[in-house]
């Protein structure tokens, strides 16, 4: 098969670069290619499940901005596609005297970084909101989540293929060649000189 544009990998990352693309550019022919017997197999599958808030990054930087926003992406398209997540928040406890300087430090970087909801607390508060945990002040970030993030990128599997796009399993790229010649200009002035080979 022939496609104007071939997305390797359908991991979340892999699955929503070409959710987007195909969104920005749907007159064109999308694959996506993945060497396993479905998406999000790998890491995308297999980890914390964290939806992070944006606390820890340098204010102003890049990481920074795109957690936050990101965050707030992430619970509109769970609530959009009814995909279930906990936005259970996340307490950073300083349980020495020497720690609380760097607790309020972090908290002064996470209201920088425009993240909702922060706030320090004290030990009375740590044990009201969770009983098992001891400590002299603790950060509270009650943005924070988990979600199942296969369940999310299976989601945007979807979205792909809804939209036209083609996922192709069990396909492991083995080879990329550059063509000798570039394709002729697409509609939208895209060109795609490459030729993806496969173990079959």
């Amino acid at each position: 098969s022939s496609f104007d544009v071939a997305v390797v990998g359908a991991g979340i990352v892999g699955l929503a670069a070409a959710r987007e693309l195909i969104q920005r550019h749907p007159s064109l022919a999308f694959a996506v290619l993945e060497k396993e017997q479905e998406p999000a197999h790998h890491q995308s599958g297999h980890n914390s499940g964290v939806i992070h808030s944006g606390i820890y990054y340098t204010p102003g930087s890049l990481k920074a901005k795109l957690c936050v926003q990101g965050a707030a992406l992430c619970y509109k398209y769970c609530d959009q596609k009814g995909i279930p997540y906990k936005q259970c928040g996340k307490l950073i406890v300083a349980v020495e005297h020497d720690e609380i300087p760097r607790l309020k430090a972090l908290y002064e970087r996470g209201l920088q970084n425009n993240v909702p909801g922060l706030k320090l607390i004290g030990a009375k508060e740590i044990q009201e909101k969770e009983p098992f945990c001891r400590g002299l002040m603790a950060l509270d970030s009650p943005y924070t989540g988990i979600v199942d993030y296969k369940q999310v990128a299976q989601s945007y599997a979807r979205d792909f293929q809804e939209a036209g796009g083609t996922i192709l399993t069990d396909f492991e790229v083995t080879n990329m060649d550059m063509a000798k010649e570039s394709s002729p200009e697409s509609e939208d002035g895209l060109k795609y000189p490459v030729i993806v080979r496969n173990k079959k």
